[in-house]
């Protein structure tokens, strides 16, 4: 695993009403300047523009170890300026929660593309479009099986058709194992259709996906997609 950073995807499940707000200016405010001055980032924050469960808030955090992720709770929330500025939402009382409960899911780096990248800034237009897709599998093996495909070749694939990943991750803990999920990012939808159709109709591609090993039937059990939209104080947008 070295040199290949560690994801957590952590999810919000939220009512609509005045504490998505208050969440958000907790987020913007208080607890995602305490993670970087933990060194951690750079950190997403989407929420859902196409998807169930609206609204959520999806947090997307690159860890560069496990000893890292392990020792960032303890030291945000002895955070002096933390406990200060986010004083209102940490105390909010039982009868009146800050939102319904939280997911979380470890991921590690694919080897194809180690680290995370961020796209380049935009100096105007709307915010981007990110596509989260999840990939599950019937058994472990496939799901490695799936994971070899794209460091051999599928990654590189998806750049010349115009798909701007922004991570892929082996997930380790989390809900539906075995699976893996990785996060693109478009200019608008049509910039999404059209990328999508590029890599469809790629030779290379028609190739690999028809190898014996590598056909859908046989290593991935179901694809599941969400649409997010990022906050504006997201670190990637």
């Amino acid at each position: 695993m070295a040199g290949r950073e560690y994801y957590e995807l952590r999810v919000y499940r939220m009512r609509r009403g005045p504490k998505v707000k208050m969440f958000n200016d907790f987020l913007r405010t208080a607890a995602l300047p305490a993670v970087k001055r933990n060194g951690i980032g750079p950190v997403g924050v989407f929420e859902v523009m196409i998807g169930p469960e609206s609204p959520s808030l999806y947090l997307l955090m690159p860890y560069k170890s496990l000893d890292q992720l392990a020792a960032v709770s303890d030291r945000v929330a002895a955070d002096a300026e933390y406990q200060k500025l986010g004083a209102e939402f940490i105390n909010l009382p039982a009868t009146d929660p800050g939102y319904e409960r939280a997911e979380s899911s470890l991921m590690v780096a694919f080897e194809g593309m180690p680290k995370l990248q961020v796209p380049p800034a935009r100096s105007e237009g709307p915010p981007r479009i990110f596509e989260l897709r999840t990939y599950e599998s019937h058994s472990r093996k496939a799901n490695k099986k799936k994971i070899e495909m794209f460091n051999t070749g599928e990654i590189k694939i998806f750049h010349r058709a115009g798909l701007q990943p922004i991570f892929f991750g082996e997930t380790l803990i989390g809900p539906r194992l075995p699976n893996l999920t990785y996060m693109l990012a478009f200019d608008n939808m049509a910039a999404h259709d059209k990328a999508w159709d590029a890599f469809r109709t790629d030779p290379e591609w028609k190739k690999l996906s028809t190898t014996p090993g590598y056909g859908d039937a046989e290593i991935v059990s179901s694809i599941s997609n969400t649409f997010l939209r990022p906050a504006p104080y997201s670190e990637i947008k």
